[in-house]
This record gives structure tokens, sequence and C-alpha cells, in this order.
């Protein structure tokens, strides 16, 4: 159902981009858009992982330097069926980790020093079973495809806004645009984009969640985590990039209320339910 969901909420991301493409100007304003998206999506797929490494000052580690965390790593990954992926360590006190890379080849699990601190083993495990299972099933690049036409999206009305201001074309030979309908996409169009891409990322944590706990071999490894992270990510500051805040396993960004339905995240008390709920399966 994840899967499905997600499918339909890309092909929505999609029809979006291509529709405020044509409102912007006609046919042609269309080909612009999927030329925008197809090069963005382009420079995302082949460079995403080290920018945001490099971002976050994440420094790749061999067995030597952190013995306990790579030897982790490789036994999971094995018990996954993934090739032995990129360990990385973040010098950063919030407890916090992600996966990133554009296929199961190139997957890179990075932590940061202050979630090695605070956890047990077997919650650790939790963790780093959860962005396996992101790599797995290919979540970052599907995420970070979901960013990027978002971010088209609200490039387009940015520019429907300025051709406004300064006057644009009211109709052309191939159509021309709505002045309503700019109008709408002006306001609508980028906050419509970032619900569909938070509610994408949101049915992908699910996911990995259940892909988790399959290959660590018990959902309460990372209950328990996500119980620990989540107070601490409240407490302890992660200076970190809104684009970014979805790679990680719990939001480094704080905010309630209404910012809640902007979370890339589900609720803890959710995830955390499901995967009580799925410790049945392992008795």
């Amino acid at each position: 159902m994840n899967g499905l969901k997600t499918m339909v909420l890309m092909v929505t991301l999609t029809l979006m981009l291509v529709g405020f493409g044509a409102i912007l100007g006609g046919k042609s304003g269309m080909t612009i858009a999927l030329i925008m998206a197809f090069v963005m999506n382009f420079i995302t797929y082949w460079f995403s992982d080290k920018i945001v490494l490099r971002m976050y000052g994440a420094k790749e580690v061999s067995e030597a330097e952190a013995p306990q965390l790579y030897s982790m790593v490789r036994r999971l990954s094995q018990r996954a069926g993934l090739p032995m992926p990129r360990v990385c360590i973040m010098e950063e006190d919030q407890p916090n980790a992600f996966a990133t890379g554009r296929n199961p080849e190139h997957g890179t699990v990075a932590v940061t020093t202050g979630i090695m601190r605070i956890l047990s083993k077997e919650e650790l495990e939790g963790v780093v079973a959860h962005e396996l299972a992101h790599i797995k099933n290919r979540d970052i690049l599907v995420s970070t495809i979901a960013a990027t036409i978002a971010g088209a999206i609200s490039y387009l009305a940015q520019m429907a806004q300025w051709a406004a201001i300064f006057g644009g074309r009211s109709n052309d030979d191939e159509g021309g645009s709505n002045p309503i309908a700019a109008i709408v996409m002006m306001i609508v169009g980028p906050i419509a984009a970032m619900l569909v891409q938070m509610a994408i990322s949101r049915a992908r944590e699910y996911g990995a969640d259940e892909g988790g706990a399959q290959i660590c071999g018990n959902p309460m490894y990372l209950a328990n985590a996500l119980k620990k992270l989540h107070m601490a990510s409240q407490q302890i500051p992660l200076q970190a990039n809104p684009a970014t805040s979805h790679m990680f396993i719990v939001n480094p960004l704080t905010g309630g209320g209404i910012l809640k339905l902007f979370s890339t995240h589900p609720p803890i008390e959710e995830r955390i339910h499901r995967l009580q709920e799925m410790r049945m399966g392992y008795r």
C-alpha cells in the first residue's frame, strides 16, 4: 500500500508540474517544465549524495576506525541482501541518522556521534536496519525526486509572480496563460506541491520502519530507539537544511501546531504504535 500510495503521489506531482507549466506558458511552458524537471532530476541523481554528506560534514570511516558500527552495518546489510554501504559519522550532538545514495550499489549510512552515545546496541541496530531499508527500497531516490519536482513547481510559481509584476503575456499563439489560473498557481501551487511531497516522505518512513524491523528481527529495537531520538531531538538542536530534513530518521527540525501538516515525518507515536503491533508477529 505504501508503494501504491507513493506511485499515485509521484504521478500527481508530475501532473502538477506539467499543468502549471502549461498555465504559465501554454505548450512551450509545458515543455520548459518537463526539461527543467529532467535536468534537475539528472543533477539530483548523480550528485545529491555527495552534496548532502558534505553539507553535514559526514566523514567516511573504515572498520579499523569504527569497528562496532562497521561490523553492525555489514552484518545487517548481509541479512538484508544488500551490498556493503559506505559508513559515515557526523560530529553532531543531536542523535540522528540518515541514508543516501542513488541505488543500493552506491548506498551510504550516516550516523551522528550523538546517536552512538545514547542508544543501546540493539536500539542502534534498529536505526541502522531502518536506514538499510531505505536503501533497499530506493527511498532516497524517490524522496529526492519528489523534493526536486516540488521545488520546480515552486520555481514556476515564482516565475509567474515576476511575470505578473513586470507584465507577462496575456495570451499567445499556443493558447496563452489564464490570469486567474496563474494567480491560483502562484498561491496554491507551492503549498499543494509541498503537501504531496510531505505525504510521499511520510509513506516511505512507514515502509522503512517495517522493513527495518524485518531486517533486525525485532520491531521493539527501533520503537525504543525512536522514543529516545524524539525526546533528544527536541532538546538538542541540529543546524539542518529544511530541504534535507526528510532524510533523517527523526525530523531534526522542531515545530508543532499547523507545522505538523508540513512535516516530512509521520507522528512518532503512530510509528511506535505500528512497530508495537508488528511485535506480535515476532513472538
